[in-house]
């Protein structure tokens, strides 16, 4: 154990753990007992308060932050744009009138914009004196940079304007005070005191009147400041805009500061909740209100020791857990990565359902089923009941769960895991889930039962689980694509639509290299049944078979079955060379396996079909053409074997001799069933002493079942056939 413990990759798994552990405790705040009542959970006694604390009056609090509310002055944005706009419109005007040298020329709509309007009773001026009134509107600006000159004035006369903004009236959505408002520009930060401005004085009625004297007072002449007046007064527009978002949040504050009205209750004498009655939302709050003072009450100590109790717990788990895995699925640890994704995913799926439990009933089933059914499709069902389990206690104890919920929970998930098997149709994580779903509902009302609960607060829970459940499985569904990728597994769905005959690289394989196709799709019919045999997977080895030799494909003539009855193309090359160009279908394969983006366990097959065997063909060649006395150094046996790695699985051991007996099988001339079973046998026995099924998992006894259903198939294919009268033998 000490030795084990001091070594780097040990130390680092046991890191991830505790980093894990750390994790889930700070957020769940695991020093602290979580509150176990729920909104219409029926007690079986009075809940008497445990501390002294006080509950807020929330009528007489809301009466007294309403007043605060109506007295809390409004917050409007001021936008100077339009003001802004206007006054370089004003200039434009202005210009297009100078450029009018006699009266005559003027364009008399726009002139009549700037005409004041006309006391009762006052005669329209003549054309006379309209000319008169026009020369000397341009007199105005006769002098250098008049104009320039001209819009300054203007602008010092509209800034107030533009600081503080205009309104016709306060909005009917102004709820706050009716005097005074905060005015600020768009995009600023904050307020300040000096910002608030009185009600009236925004009014464009009250304003316009500020700015008629403001451009008496500051351009050349009256006249010309009523002419400019005069186009503006009918131009101006609201730019103040009532900020709801801002001006809420200032009557939250003020009604923040609001001194709320207390009620207290009493530790050992005030009760909170009636037993054998359902818990109801006003109750569930003052049952949160006085687990929150009990909180307070706790001393470091108290937290102390229940921090260490929740790490030993994870301490018990993870041993529990790693035994399980060291014993039954060591990739799980061996592989660093693998490792830290089930961590993180268990991790993930605890702090989900412990969160989604704070807002609906039962919404904790969910991550834990989607947990349960990721682990049963990227592994096994065992681990995945297992971890499931230990993720379902670990959320009991965080969320403070009772037994009988935690027992349903563990019925929910143990039922989505044992009926997922295998995922051949797009339904059948939906039926999961449905399953799921009828197990926690009667789970439920089992329980309901054996607890004394009340039938309709029974059916209720076992309903909404039963909702949670199903929904859990539509959720797994969507999710199916990213968890083999995550996890690089393959479901019976993906290698159906993997195995499609018009996928692009088997088109291409047909095309180039139609022989070692056949060859494909009878090692694939091969390996599948011995796969069967054994309880492997099938599916997975027989799309591995159309695969495994794509490699040939760039050297297609170079292999026997694509070769006619021509000359071979070996006759002309050395037995390493020969060698070489067998072997290269391998990485050749691989290659183009990843170019396609083939999955990585179909890329292994790819890899691992021949393992490190030896091209014993070649080989013998090179051993042959050996002069014993020119050459010295014997062939080397490394040179003529195939780089592997040997088989990493079941699965691809069973290829690996379904692949070799196929080829050999062809070679027989007489392929009767005593003759097939004894090549099988023979096959079997070489890869076997040879040691390409050490790292494969095969025992001895799959091995043979392996090759009994090798013969059978082989036997099958190569059966009798009547002889016709017209037949004679090859």
């Amino acid at each position: 154990m000490l030795a084990h413990l001091q070594r780097g990759a040990v130390l680092l798994r046991l890191a991830l753990c505790l980093i894990a552990a750390i994790l889930l405790l700070i957020f769940t705040s695991g020093w602290d007992p979580p509150f176990r009542y729920r909104l219409n959970e029926t007690p079986e006694r009075d809940i008497v308060a445990r501390v002294d604390f006080a509950q807020t009056d929330i009528e007489a609090t809301k009466d007294a932050r309403t007043r605060a509310r109506r007295l809390t002055v409004a917050v409007y944005d001021q936008d100077p744009a339009p003001l802004a706009q206007l006054r370089a419109q004003l200039r434009l005007e202005i210009s297009k009138l100078l450029t009018a040298e006699k009266f005559a020329a003027v364009d008399q709509e726009l002139w009549k914009t700037f005409q004041p309007l006309l006391a009762d009773g006052t005669p329209d001026p003549t054309p006379q004196e309209q000319e008169e009134q026009f020369q000397r509107f341009r007199a105005s600006f006769d002098g250098e940079n008049a104009l320039e000159t001209f819009g300054e004035k203007v602008t010092e006369a509209m800034a107030p304007l533009e600081q503080w903004g205009l309104l016709d009236e306060l909005p009917k959505e102004h709820d706050g005070n009716l005097e005074k408002i905060f005015v600020r520009t768009r995009g600023g930060e904050g307020m300040s005191a000096e910002a608030g401005r009185d009600v009236p004085e925004v009014l464009i009625k009250n304003a316009t009147a500020r700015l008629q004297q403001s451009l008496n007072e500051k351009l050349t002449s009256v006249e010309l400041a009523q002419q400019v007046f005069a186009w503006l007064r009918p131009k101006l527009v609201p730019t103040l805009t009532l900020n709801l978002d801002a001006t809420h949040k200032a009557q939250d504050v003020a009604a923040a500061e609001v001194s709320k009205v207390t009620k207290p209750f009493h530790a050992g004498e005030s009760i909170l909740a009636r037993g054998n009655e359902p818990i109801r939302l006003e109750t569930l709050a003052l049952l949160k209100l006085e687990h929150k003072a009990q909180l307070r009450g706790r001393s470091i100590s108290d937290r102390f020791q229940r921090t260490l109790a929740v790490l030993g717990m994870f301490v018990a788990i993870y041993t529990l857990c790693g035994v399980y895995l060291h014993l039954n699925e060591p990739r799980a640890i061996s592989d660093l990565v693998r490792m830290s994704s089930l961590l993180a995913l268990f991790v993930v799926s605890v702090l989900l359902s412990w969160t989604v439990s704070h807002y609906l009933w039962g919404t904790e089933v969910i991550p834990l089923l989607l947990l349960g059914m990721i682990v049963a499709v990227a592994y096994q069902q065992e681990m995945a009941l297992l971890i499931g389990t230990s993720a379902t206690l670990v959320v009991a104890l965080s969320i403070g769960l009772g037994m009988p919920q935690s027992l349903v929970l563990i019925s929910a998930v143990s039922g989505a895991v044992l009926s997922l098997r295998q995922v051949r149709t797009r339904g059948k994580l939906l039926s999961v889930g449905i399953l799921a779903a009828i197990v926690a509902l009667f789970t439920t009302l089992g329980v309901g039962t054996l607890y004394d609960q009340p039938v309709l607060e029974s059916w209720k829970s076992g309903l909404s689980l039963a909702l949670w459940s199903v929904i859990a499985g539509s959720l797994m569904t969507v999710l199916l694509p990213a968890v083999e990728r995550a996890f690089n597994v393959q479901t019976d769905l993906s290698l159906i639509e993997l195995g499609d005959p018009a996928h692009p690289l088997l088109q291409e394989l047909i095309r180039r290299a139609p022989g070692t196709y056949n060859h494909s799709i009878t090692v694939a019919s091969l390996a599948e049944a011995a796969a069967e045999s054994i309880s492997a997977r099938g599916l997975l080895v027989r799309v591995g078979a159309y695969f495994h030799d794509i490699g040939k494909m760039l050297k297609p003539g170079y292999f026997i079955e694509n070769q006619g009855q021509g000359q071979n193309r070996h006759d002309s090359l050395v037995p390493a060379m020969s060698t070489l160009v067998i072997i290269a279908h391998v990485k050749d394969g691989a290659d183009l396996a990843r170019q396609n983006k083939l999955p990585g366990p179909i890329v292994d097959f790819i890899q691992q079909h021949h393992g490190t065997t030896l091209v014993e063909y070649f080989f013998r060649q090179a051993n042959e053409k050996r002069n014993p006395e020119i050459d010295k150094v014997a062939v080397d046996e490394s040179s003529f074997r195939y780089p592997g790695p040997k088989p990493q699985s079941k699965e691809a051991g069973v290829l690996m001799l379904a692949d070799a007996v196929e080829s050999a099988t062809r070679a027989i001339k007489e392929p009767t069933p005593s003759r097939i079973e004894n090549l099988v046998e023979e096959l079997a026995m070489k890869r076997l002493m040879d040691g390409q099924f050490d790292e494969s998992g095969l025992t001895l006894e799959e091995v043979r079942k392996v090759g009994e259903s090798l013969v059978k198939s082989l036997t099958a294919v190569y059966h009798g056939r009547v002889k016709y009268p017209d037949q004679e033998t090859a």
